[in-house]
């Protein structure tokens, strides 16, 4: 493996590796170069199987005369080493910048030449990381792994949904468990609501790793069709762990959450709820709700509050020791509850 570092000086990179187990070994290779010549003939001196550039936006071809970092730099020195790097064979990673919006910076050129785009994302103060694919040519981009930042390294987490339950409060009002999907693979996260009273004359609704308008949708949702009184009140939503969530499972969690937390009362701890809501209050059909009831049994869920249409001929979730309680809509939920 060669490891191409553009930003860090040889002996920053090596006190890194240090504090990696098994990365310093005879195998590893540290260059300190920004020259893409230079590093093209570092490439056919080792011969790697692995080389890993850090970062494409500081490395330059000496013909061109802009700056690194300019678009034409970017796009040719990605088109050099990616020609390289199939003609010999090599697995090649371009680190790249994000900017503040979390898009790759530079020109999406960059994009379609490589075959595969991972995002590393995480939340500044957790300590997990998801790394997410948005592009693959050679697999699917609907899988996630989950880590964490230890002082060794990055440690995988291989059951997430027992981490982001940890540190669940028993019997707290607004806190609910939602198995969401990344993909394939199934986890629990715990979403907590918030309700109080507006001090300032101007209500608000803030959410942390959950779709604001959204959760605007769902509020509207609540004292429209279910006649509670929350319009005139604040409204703050939060997903534990600095996990994003976009599934659609998770609207019949986060409506439970905010009445939970408004009248005062708790959700069991031991009911998951999943659900897609319309604005009719109805509750919809989830995919793959199969995986997702198998991890909340695993993890000692006893009852599971989901779509009425999801149960219909699906005699092998009946079969299930967890006690699933159907419902069609949203005031069913919360009466069941």
């Amino acid at each position: 493996m060669l490891y191409i570092s553009g930003e860090e000086s040889v002996k920053q990179a090596k006190m890194r590796a240090d504090r990696v187990a098994g990365a310093s070994n005879s195998n590893f290779f540290i260059v300190n170069e920004i020259d893409v010549t230079a590093i093209a003939a570092h490439i056919y001196d080792l011969k790697p199987q692995v080389v890993i550039i850090d970062s494409i936006q500081v490395v330059y071809l000496p013909e061109i005369a802009s700056s690194p970092g300019s678009v034409s730099q970017v796009r040719e020195s990605a088109a050099v080493l990616t020609q390289l790097a199939k003609q010999r064979g090599i697995a090649l990673f371009l680190i790249g910048h994000v900017t503040k919006e979390g898009m790759l910076a530079g020109p999406r050129v960059l994009e379609h030449m490589v075959d595969t785009v991972l995002y590393f994302e995480g939340e500044r103060y957790s300590s997990y990381r998801v790394l997410r694919a948005t592009k693959n040519r050679f697999g699917s981009t609907n899988e996630i792994g989950v880590f964490e930042m230890t002082s060794g390294g990055l440690a995988e987490i291989l059951n997430p949904s027992e981490i982001f339950l940890s540190e669940r409060p028993l019997d707290s009002a607004g806190s609910v468990v939602v198995p969401i999907l990344e993909g394939t693979r199934p986890f629990l996260v715990e979403i907590q609501g918030l309700v109080s009273r507006s001090a300032f004359g101007m209500v608000r609704q803030k959410a942390q790793g959950f779709d604001a308008n959204r959760l605007a949708l769902l509020v509207a949702v609540l004292e429209k069709r279910l006649g509670l009184n929350i319009g005139d009140k604040d409204i703050f939503l939060n997903v534990v762990g600095g996990v994003r969530v976009a599934d659609p499972s998770a609207d019949l969690g986060v409506c439970l959450a905010v009445a939970s937390a408004l009248l005062d009362k708790p959700v069991p701890h031991d009911v998951v709820i999943l659900g897609e809501v319309g604005l009719s209050a109805e509750v919809r059909s989830v995919s793959q709700i199969a995986v997702r009831i198998n991890e909340a049994e695993k993890l000692g869920f006893t009852r599971c509050i989901m779509p009425k249409n999801n149960l219909r001929g699906k005699a092998d979730l009946k079969s299930k020791n967890i006690k699933l309680v159907p419902v069609a809509t949203v005031r069913e939920a919360l009466d069941k509850l």
